[in-house]
């Protein structure tokens, strides 16, 4: 990120690198946040970095560094702490600077990035002729946030919903919906997840019935017309169910392309590993044995491309996409937003491709994995059924709670229900479910609570929203403009955070975690409650009132573009 405090440091620090150590090479980060805020705002860990290579103590290292480092303009302090950091205090004149330049800019200091490439993303991904459930409800919404920041900052974007529309459930489906339409002509599927269910349990206890359910596969894949009418039939009836839930999320530019999609590629897929000598036989199936990846018993593990029955897989319809994607699309990126449990499979189609050349050593290819929901008893969130609750059925109620939360806060206040409560439940509601999962470490279960995330307390959107219509409402009717002065310490705290911001983008890009954005939005709203209650603004003489209004504003539109980077919508009054 170009002009931010992190990246001008890191630009300072790499100097006195290069002057007090001109071979040495800096592998890891070079500028961090301080983890004490009493030694300073940032910090330098390069002197543990350099160490082993100049064959000097860590703060022998540190004490060369700090007497090398030009920081003015930028820091007014430079000191050194044990085992070896060398921290930095920002200038208060350089912030006030920076606060005044980001006045009025609705992206907050974000640029765009000076590289920019085509950004994959696979996301939401659920199987056709089923209905959505809580289990697609991470990837959806983790996928779409990460979509968001790359698209902000430039990069051609490709929203895939690579459905599974393919696969060998598809063989019990049609020959359960084959046997009901025989028995009655005018069958029509009524639950899909009911039907689901029934034509699996058929399929364990009835071999004939497995049996001819394979061969089904085989017909879909094929191309038999009959069997592609009815699939057909089942991939039309799911896009309608899901379409609803889909509008309720605010997701779009989703591209639909599932497994079928790759149908006319899986052959010279074949055909090309084949050829690289990678393909080979194993108990009757054609497999790409991986190095590295064994089994429990310490056996070679394969990835099996075609099956011994003759069709193709998961692993067929993923290597096909990855070499789509590369080849065909041209992508520099691609994350596959799939939960943890798919981790081995896409490690090992990853490295088939790989060996096979379809991904080059500049391309990132990322399984970008997640953990589960579970519900407020610490187990894995379950319907009162016992099956996975419906992700259209937790959506509404998360926003019918917030309806009541709405018309709940303004009783308490003697005011009249808004007019527009539908949708400030909607926008409440929605974000609330959306901002309960990002704030999470994805790579953690969370428990999936609608009393915490839609409280006015603690890290919640509800408490983001409502800070941002605070702002809102002080700059109402305020003219903002006019030199920064900031010497108060809460002004000089909100005004590092606010600078932060294009910072906090970058750390999410760098691991693909979006709690980085809402660590950053949580703190700032935190802050900017610190320094309202310490500093007058609207009261405050000029010109004071108009530095304080400046806060006001970059507060208000960090706040507004970090929500919308994470898929959450603000409202001007709450």
């Amino acid at each position: 990120m170009a002009d931010t405090m992190q990246s001008l440091l890191e630009a300072r620090i790499r100097a006195a690198v290069a002057a007090i150590a001109p071979e040495a090479t800096l592998a890891g980060a070079v500028v961090t946040t301080a983890r004490d805020p009493q030694h300073g705002d940032y910090a330098t860990p390069v002197a543990m970095q350099l160490a082993k290579q100049l064959k000097q103590a860590p703060l022998a290292i540190a004490e060369q560094l700090a007497a090398a480092l030009d920081v003015t303009g930028l820091a007014t302090d430079v000191t050194v702490a044990a085992p070896g950091f060398v921290n930095l205090r920002v200038d208060p004149a350089w912030l006030s600077r920076r606060i005044g330049d980001l006045v009025g800019d609705e992206r907050a200091g974000v640029e765009v990035a000076a590289t920019k490439g085509l950004v994959v993303v696979d996301y939401s991904a659920p199987n056709m002729a089923r209905q959505m459930h809580v289990g697609h409800l991470r990837s959806t919404i983790i996928g779409d946030a990460l979509a968001h920041v790359y698209e902000h900052l430039g990069h051609q974007l490709d929203r895939v919903n690579h459905i599974g529309d393919y696969g060998a459930q598809f063989g019990v489906l049609l020959a359960q919906f084959e046997d009901s339409r025989a028995a009655d002509p005018t069958f029509q599927v009524v639950d899909p997840d009911a039907f689901y269910r029934d034509a699996n349990a058929r399929a364990k206890d009835d071999p004939e019935f497995f049996e001819r359910s394979r061969q089904r596969v085989v017909g879909l894949q094929s191309g038999e017309l009959a069997a592609r009418a009815v699939w057909l039939e089942f991939l039309d009836s799911t896009r309608r169910t899901n379409q609803p839930i889909y509008d309720l999320l605010g997701i779009h530019d989703l591209e639909e392309r599932g497994e079928s999609f790759y149908e006319s590629m899986l052959a010279s897929v074949v055909d090309e590993l084949e050829a690289k000598g990678l393909l080979v036989e194993d108990r009757g199936a054609k497999v790409v044995f991986v190095p590295g990846f064994t089994n429990r018993d310490g056996d070679p593990m394969p990835l099996i491309v075609v099956n011994q029955h003759g069709g193709y897989v998961y692993g067929t319809t993923d290597l096909a996409a990855i070499r789509h994607r590369t080849q065909d699309l041209g992508a520099d990126r691609i994350l596959y937003v799939v939960d943890a449990g798919q981790s081995q499979h896409l490690e090992m189609v990853f490295a088939v491709a790989r060996m096979a050349g379809w991904v080059r050593d500049d391309v990132l290819v990322e399984h970008v994995g997640f953990g589960l929901v579970l519900g407020e008893d610490g187990k894995r969130l379950r319907a009162r059924t016992g099956d996975n609750p419906k992700l259209a059925e937790l959506l509404q109620e998360g926003i019918d709670r917030a309806r009541q939360f709405v018309v709940a806060r303004a009783e308490e206040r003697g005011q009249p229900v808004p007019d527009d409560v539908e949708h400030v439940a909607h926008v409440v509601g929605i974000g609330a479910i959306k901002y309960a999962d990002l704030s999470q470490n994805r790579q953690s279960n969370y428990e999936f609570s609608y009393d915490r995330m839609l409280s006015l307390k603690g890290n919640t959107a509800p408490y983001l929203q409502y800070a941002y219509a605070r702002m809102r409402s002080i700059l109402r009717d305020a003219e903002v403009g006019g030199e920064v002065v900031l010497t108060e310490p809460e002004e000089l705290e909100l005004a590092k955070l606010l600078a932060g911001f294009p910072d906090a983008i970058d750390r999410v890009i760098t691991d693909h975690q979006p709690n980085h954005l809402c660590a950053h939005l949580y703190d700032v709203a935190q802050t900017f409650s610190r320094f309202y209650e310490a500093c007058p603004v609207l009261k405050a003489d000029e010109p004071v009132r108009s530095s304080r209004l400046a806060l006001c504003d970059v507060s208000a539109n960090v706040l507004r573009s970090g929500l919308a980077l994470l898929g959450i919508d603000v409202l001007e009054r709450i």
